[in-house]
């Protein structure tokens, strides 16, 4: 082996982590993932509502929440909660944080910030005006496969980026989420936005963004399960996301490649493997100047779900107390929204699409 590989991949706690956390949004997600990550972070979740009363009690007995409202403007009056973590669906997300905004609080809000970019603009147009911080749970930037692959590019270890792709082919379990179903559009708004913000984050905004999406022959859902998008650099960088929900085989993938001038970064994305189990990331890289043979195999910690999720909330509490930006600061989440939106267009009119048009 010619060099050590030693990426540094796992989210950092800022020096200041007592900020009161209050729930908006009790259910699955934040019961397996949110809450989890931050207890097992030692966080303090002080408060939490839902509109239906008994999630919310049934939230707090399990996570031992102090506080559990039966208004939410009774929990945005409440002078301890300092950081509102909302996690509903996102048509509802805007008024909840126009609220919280208004009460004085800084969010940390569900991914997509909306299903529509006008309402995302508005959220994104509320925190500046009321001069607190809001982020996106865009986690999937501190998974830790996407985390380390992040670090390495960043040093130069593979050199310039040349191909970057994300290959995901499952059967997901949509029951799980029964109002996805019925949604008019899908894989790309609450899946690929996962992969295509983690792309964002290896390698900036992309100038072109193509995309196909398509129907499973026996699925329920109304939408889009299957999709393929490119997305054009101006440097020469092709990345590709490709997803299929409805991989029924025993042969399912969840798979990152990185090739760049100098080395290339592979490995798979464990949470993916029997979701919503899954199993640690996989990484390795080779470089170029060393043997075939040779590939670095480095083991990681976490997984995606519910170790990522402190990402977020700790890069909102760093920027709170630094008077800074969030990583996934709701402006800048608007240029992933610009690229989902630009891949809904580019699949409806079967063109290319700069993501500036949106």
């Amino acid at each position: 082996m010619t060099r050590t590989i030693n990426p540094d991949y796992k989210p950092k706690l800022p020096p200041k982590t007592d900020y009161g956390i209050g729930i908006v949004g009790c259910g699955g997600i934040v019961n397996y993932a949110h809450l989890v990550a931050y207890k097992n972070n030692g966080l303090k979740v002080v408060a939490c509502y839902d509109v239906n009363p008994e999630a919310a009690r049934k939230t707090a007995e399990a996570h031992g929440i102090p506080r559990v409202y039966q208004q939410l403007d009774d929990l945005l009056a409440d002078p301890s909660v300092e950081i509102v973590d909302i996690a509903v669906q996102p048509w509802h997300q805007r008024a909840i944080a126009e609220r919280a905004l208004a009460a004085g609080k800084h969010l940390l809000c569900q991914k997509p910030l909306s299903d529509t970019f006008e309402d995302a603009v508005a959220i994104a147009e509320a925190g500046r005006r009321a001069n607190r911080k809001v982020a996106v749970n865009q986690q999937m930037r501190w998974d830790a496969g996407i985390a380390a692959a992040r670090d390495l590019i960043a040093k130069g270890v593979i050199g310039q980026p040349t191909d970057a792709q994300i290959q995901v082919s499952t059967n997901t379990p949509w029951h799980m989420w029964p109002w996805l179903a019925e949604s008019p559009r899908l894989e790309v708004l609450y899946h690929s936005i996962h992969y295509l913000d983690a792309m964002r984050s290896l390698f900036g905004d992309p100038a072109w963004v193509t995309s196909r999406h398509a129907k499973y022959p026996k699925q329920g859902a109304k939408a889009e399960t299957k999709t393929i998008t490119i997305l054009d650099y101006a440097d020469g960088l092709q990345a590709m996301v490709a997803v299929n929900h409805h991989d029924e085989s025993p042969d399912g993938y969840a798979i990152f490649r990185f090739l760049g001038t100098e080395g290339i970064i592979k490995g798979t994305i464990g949470l993916m493997y029997n979701y919503p189990h899954g199993r640690p990331d996989t990484f390795e890289v080779h470089l170029h100047a060393d043997k075939p043979e040779d590939w670095h195999v480095v083991p990681l910690e976490g997984m995606w779900i519910p170790d990522a999720f402190i990402g977020p909330m700790a890069s909102l509490m760093e920027a709170i107390q630094a008077d800074g930006t969030p990583a996934t600061d709701a402006t800048d989440n608007l240029n992933t929204l610009r690229i989902v939106e630009a891949a809904y267009r580019s699949a409806a009119e079967n063109r290319s699409i700069r993501p500036a048009e949106i």
